[in-house]
C-alpha cells in the first residue's frame, strides 16, 4: 500500500485500479478529463454520465455510466471521493478479480 499520509496519492492509485478495465479508447477521454485544468468539462461529463446511468433502461445508455460519472465527480467533490475510495478498497478485498485488468 502507499503512504497513508498522502491521501491524494492513495486516491490516484485507487482510481487507476478502478479504471483498469476501461477500454483504451474510453480511457484516453477519461485521462483527458482528469487533468486538473479541465474541471468544468469533468463536472459536466460526470453529471451527464450519472444521468445516463440512471436512464439505463433506454437503448444505448447503460448502468456502466453511473460509476464512471461518480469517478469523474470524485476528482472535485471530497465526500464522493472518500466514499468511492472506501468502496474501491472494499471491492479490492472482497472481489479482486473485478478490478484486475482484462487479459
Amino acid at each position: 500500500m502507499s503512504d497513508p499520509s498522502d491521501p491524494k496519492g492513495e486516491h490516484e492509485r485507487l482510481m487507476n485500479m478502478a479504471l483498469g478495465r476501461v477500454p483504451q479508447r474510453l480511457r484516453g477521454a477519461i485521462d483527458w478529463l482528469r487533468v486538473p485544468s479541465r474541471r468544468p468539462a469533468r463536472i459536466l461529463a460526470g453529471f451527464l454520465l450519472i444521468v445516463g446511468g440512471l436512464l439505463s433502461f433506454l437503448p444505448i445508455l447503460g448502468l456502466w455510466m453511473l460509476p464512471l460519472g461518480l469517478i469523474l465527480l470524485a476528482e472535485d467533490v471530497a465526500p464522493i471521493r472518500r466514499v468511492l475510495d472506501r468502496v474501491i478498497i472494499h471491492i479490492s478485498r472482497r472481489h479482486p478479480e473485478w478490478l484486475a485488468p482484462p487479459r
